[in-house]
């Protein structure tokens, strides 16, 4: 595995110590604060194939701080006649923010058509985010998981993309895709974002993509946690290796081996001020009511959490 220089891994002039970042008290006095604002990403109940606004419901009622839907969820309520603005005015009356949504645009591959059809969408994509009131979209390598793409030519890319999301009033996030042949590892995100050299480059990190993509959780006390907007929160099994392990997979954070005590401490000491998203495709939770693991999920990612604060 390659490693990880200070010179290309830091953002700009270093980390900076970050002030704990309080979550908005949608849970009960009595309960700590957290340095850390957790956030449900649709996926963890996707297989329950409920509406988006229901969802919002769910997240909201269980005391999430943010949700975080999928690009193919708001074309669907869309189509259907609901107004995106009035979407996002219900998940902001309900105390939730949109911090992120994810896309599935193929903005870095070799293919020119693909691409303009990729930037194509994402156009479309951003301009539903910005009508939502979300800040950020991920930018996963999407069709890139086959032959690697070089480098310079993904920073190139990505920055029209960000240049793009400028424009739109939203975000780009480079998530990292442990599975891919281009931007698995940590050096390749970091790198790219920095060469990019756009204000507005950021990044989105996965527990189960990094372990998937054989990157060391220490590396990421060295990234200026200002650059990471989003973490995918999940974990893992012992079993299966790490050759054969897959999405399905992923189970509650402090369920597996992951080394998510030093993670949440690391983060807390680069100065990142994104939010926690669990992140699930787990097709036995797929199987139960929606509202009970969206409640067990913050759950057991606030004690994960905690732990890490004890």
């Amino acid at each position: 595995m390659r490693t990880l220089s200070r010179r290309n891994f830091v953002f700009g002039s270093g980390a900076a110590l970050a002030g704990a970042f309080i979550a908005r008290g949608a849970y009960a006095d009595d309960k700590p604060k957290l340095p850390f604002r957790l956030c449900l990403n649709t996926s963890t109940i996707s297989g329950q194939k409920i509406p988006l606004e229901q969802e919002i419901e769910i997240a909201a009622t269980a005391g999430y701080d943010a949700i975080e839907p999928w690009t193919r969820e708001i074309d669907i309520y869309a189509k259907g006649g609901g107004s995106l603005k009035d979407l996002g005015k219900k998940a902001a009356d309900k105390g939730l923010s949109i911090d992120s949504v994810i896309g599935f645009f193929e903005w870095c591959v070799d293919d020119d058509v693909k691409r303009a059809k990729g930037l194509e969408n994402a156009k479309r994509d951003m301009d539903n985010c910005a009508q939502i009131g979300a800040k950020a979209i991920a930018c996963p390598p999407v069709g890139a998981t086959g032959a690697p793409v070089a480098l310079d030519k993904c920073t190139e890319r990505y920055k029209a993309l960000c240049e793009l999301g400028e424009k739109m009033s939203v975000r780009t996030e480079l998530e990292l895709w442990g599975f891919s042949k281009t931007l698995s590892k940590l050096s390749e995100v970091v790198q790219v974002v920095k060469d990019a050299g756009h204000p507005q480059g950021c990044i989105l990190l996965d527990v189960f993509h990094l372990y998937k993509g054989g990157n060391n959780f220490g590396d990421v006390k060295s990234i200026d946690g200002s650059k990471i907007t989003s973490f995918h929160m999940n974990d893992y099994p012992a079993d299966p290796p790490v050759d054969k392990i897959n999405d399905s997979f992923r189970i509650y954070p402090g369920d597996g081996t992951a080394p998510l005590t030093q993670l949440f401490k690391d983060l807390k000491s680069n100065g990142f001020k994104g939010v926690l998203s669990l992140e699930l495709f787990n097709r036995e939770e797929w199987k139960r009511d929606a509202a009970t693991v969206a409640k067990i999920g913050l759950e057991k990612l606030r004690a994960a959490v905690q732990k890490s604060l004890d």
